[in-house]
């Protein structure tokens, strides 16, 4: 049964490529297309009204959510899921975790709530985003698209100077210390971004073991993506030095068609954007979880499968999303 997709970072270069396909091909669904600033003096977000525009019998709409916010996030989560409730929604089929956030030129940024920036937005604010709207799923169940990075595997990838770790001492996620004058800002901006999906990936399986114990809950799936490396995104130019904008203009894009013989999971954003909406909605994905490369299945990180880690994890991310137990249907998390 086709219900409502919600698309976090819905205005960015895989996710508007993912909002045309969602419109075009699962026509039946209703896309709930989530961005930072919904007005159309927002460039990006211009581009996505004007792609709705071209399937007028679309069912879509833009909401505005800042993830730097749990105000937000719980705002945007409570509207959603009054208007399940009220039938102005179907029941949700997906919620496609798109949205991110990187600064490759600064030190560490604190939200209005305390949180490291980087961190708050690619993880904590998706978890709490997901368990607050758990209880909008239908009976059917659905998927949780948890978009990873191959930069959660330290060694991975090319950019990464230190390798991305949850630690021992998890508060450090959210509350880093400050960078001095001595640091590299571009590795430790990277090394932020790289562990925010390491904890996002990490998260995914804890949050799969809870909603297989809960029986009404047991048909959602958990599933993190890394949906490949893209030199056409715009991310490479955002919060990033000049010299990555050259490589990009200069040799990643140009080069793209030989790069990617060596490296097959360098593509464009619209190949990303196809996989990611297929993983979430398509048919021959149904009942899925774990972790997956592209469309197929695949494992992650030694350190995301570590039950005891997921476990220290999932209470950290419990009590940085502040989520009570009577605002999310995953009651056994509490127990």
């Amino acid at each position: 049964m086709a219900g409502s997709v919600i698309v976090t970072g819905a205005n960015g270069s895989v996710a508007l490529h993912a909002a045309e396909l969602l419109l075009k091909s699962y026509a039946d669904h209703t896309a709930v297309f989530a961005v930072r600033d919904a007005s159309d003096s927002d460039v990006n977000t211009k581009k996505l009204r004007d792609i709705i525009a071209q399937f007028p019998s679309a069912k879509a709409s833009i909401h505005e959510l800042d993830l730097a916010s749990l105000a937000s996030v719980n705002v945007f989560a409570d509207s959603f899921a009054a208007g399940v409730s009220s039938g102005a929604y179907p029941p949700l089929s997906a919620i496609i975790c798109n949205a991110y956030y990187w600064n490759l030129v600064a030190g560490p940024e604190l939200t209005a709530d305390g949180y490291d920036k980087t961190f708050q937005v690619n993880h904590v604010s998706h978890a709490a985003l997901v368990l607050r709207l758990l209880g909008s799923f239908g009976p059917e169940g659905g998927r949780v698209l948890l978009i990873s990075s191959d930069s959660h595997w330290p060694g991975k990838n090319n950019m990464e100077k230190y390798p991305p770790s949850l630690g021992p001492d998890m508060d450090l996620l959210v509350k880093p210390a400050e960078l001095d004058s001595a640091d590299d800002v571009q590795g430790r901006g990277y090394q932020r971004y790289a562990t925010s999906k390491l904890a996002l990936t990490t998260w995914g399986y804890a949050l799969n073991r809870y909603l297989q114990k809960q029986e009404k809950l047991s048909k959602i799936t958990a599933i993190s993506m890394n949906p490949g490396n893209f030199p056409d995104s715009r991310a490479l130019t955002r919060n990033t030095p000049v010299s990555l904008h050259e490589l990009q203009r200069d040799v990643l894009v140009p080069q793209l068609p030989n790069l990617r013989l060596q490296m097959p999971t360098l593509r464009t954003s619209a190949e990303g954007g196809h996989d990611v909406v297929e993983l979430a909605v398509s048919p021959a994905y149904k009942g899925e979880q774990g972790f997956y490369t592209l469309l197929e299945k695949d494992v992650s990180s030694p350190e995301s499968q570590g039950e005891a880690t997921q476990d220290k994890l999932w209470a950290k991310t419990l009590e940085w999303a502040e989520v009570p137990e009577d605002k999310t249907a995953l009651h056994v998390a509490f127990e």
